[in-house]
C-alpha cells in the first residue's frame, strides 16, 4: 500500500492477543503455582505467582525485597570498593554485627531477662537449619520466605496442605517462638539475601542458573504439577536443601533430583561465607515450581 506521500509501505498486521507465540515467551501450557502455595501479597518486586513460575525458572530476574537496597546503602558502597571476596565477607559480617548490636543487646532494648531467644540470629538459624530443617530456625526461615516472597511452606515434619489443621498451627507456633523476643531476626536474613545476590553478581561470568542436586528417598512424595517427555514438573518447598555435588546428594537419598536454579533464588551457600553449611555443599534455595531431570 502507499502512504500520503506515495510512497510504498509495507503492512504488518498486528497480533490480536498477546498469546501469540512472538510475544508470549513462557510456554501457555506450563502449570502455574497452585494458589494454595502462595499468597497474594508479598514484600519484594515481583508476585508469587510470577517468581514461583517455570517461566521463571527458566527466564529468571532480579529479585529485591522492599527497602533494603535503600537502607543499607553504606554496606553496598563499601563493599563496591573492595576487590577482595574474603574482605568482602569479613566487611559483610562486622556490618551485621555493629547494625543490628549483636554483641550489645542492650543497645537494641534486650534486657538480662530477655532470655535466651535475644541471642538468636540470622547464624544460628543457619547452624540450627543444618542439624534439623524442620525445628524451630527451619520455620523461622521458611516464615521468612513467607512473608517476603510469599510462598507458603508445604512441608513442615509433615505435609502442609490444609492451612486449618493441626500440623500448620504447629508450624506457626514453631514460627512465632522462634521470633519471640529476637533482634529484627527477619531484618537480618534480608541483608543475608541481599549481601548473596550482590555477591553473585560481582562474579560477572554471564550465568543465571546454577545445576544442583538434591537426594531423596521419597520421589513419590514431591508434589508432581506436570509430567511431560521424562521430565516433571515440581512444587519444592518454600526453602530447601540442594547441593553443588551430585556425589553428595547420592548420599541424602536412593534417588537424585537435578535441578537449574535461578541464583535469584538461593538465599545462602556454602561458598558465601567460610565455614558455614560446608559439610554438604549446601545451598539454601527459594522455593516454587521447577522443572527437573
Amino acid at each position: 500500500m502507499k502512504n500520503k506521500f506515495g510512497e510504498t509501505v509495507a503492512f504488518v498486521a498486528t497480533p490480536k492477543t498477546d498469546n501469540e507465540g512472538s510475544l508470549c515467551r513462557s510456554d501457555n501450557n506450563a502449570p502455574t503455582l497452585p494458589r494454595e502455595a502462595r499468597l497474594p501479597i508479598n514484600r519484594c518486586n515481583l508476585p508469587a505467582t510470577i517468581l514461583g513460575s517455570v517461566a521463571f525458572q527458566k527466564h529468571p530476574a532480579a529479585l529485591e525485597i522492599d527497602g533494603v537496597a535503600a537502607l543499607h546503602a553504606s554496606l553496598f558502597a563499601r563493599l563496591d570498593g573492595s576487590a577482595n571476596a574474603a574482605a568482602r565477607a569479613q566487611l559483610f559480617r562486622d556490618y551485621l554485627t555493629v547494625h543490628f548490636r549483636l554483641d550489645h543487646l542492650e543497645d537494641a532494648g534486650l534486657t538480662p531477662g530477655s532470655g535466651n531467644r535475644a541471642k538468636a540470629n540470622w547464624l544460628r538459624l543457619l547452624r540450627g537449619w543444618s542439624f534439623d530443617a524442620d525445628g524451630r530456625e527451619g520455620a523461622v526461615l521458611k516464615g521468612w520466605v513467607e512473608s517476603r516472597f510469599g510462598l507458603l511452606p508445604r512441608f513442615h515434619g509433615e505435609p502442609l496442605r490444609d492451612y486449618s489443621e493441626p500440623a500448620y498451627r504447629r508450624y506457626q507456633e514453631m514460627r512465632a517462638t522462634g521470633l519471640y523476643g529476637t533482634n529484627a531476626l527477619e531484618a537480618q536474613l534480608d541483608l543475608l539475601y541481599a549481601y548473596c545476590q550482590y555477591e553473585f553478581a560481582q562474579e560477572q561470568d554471564g550465568q543465571a542458573h546454577l545445576e544442583l542436586y538434591r537426594g531423596t528417598n521419597r520421589l513419590g512424595e514431591h508434589e508432581v504439577l506436570a509430567e511431560n517427555d521424562g521430565r516433571q514438573v515440581v512444587l519444592f518447598n518454600s526453602l530447601s536443601s540442594f547441593s553443588s555435588s551430585r556425589e553428595r546428594a547420592d548420599e541424602f537419598g536412593d534417588s537424585v533430583l537435578e535441578v537449574r536454579v535461578p541464583k535469584a533464588k538461593v538465599l545462602f551457600h556454602c561458598h558465601l561465607l567460610p565455614g558455614i553449611l560446608m559439610g554438604e555443599d549446601e545451598f539454601l534455595v527459594i522455593g516454587g515450581a521447577y522443572e527437573i531431570g
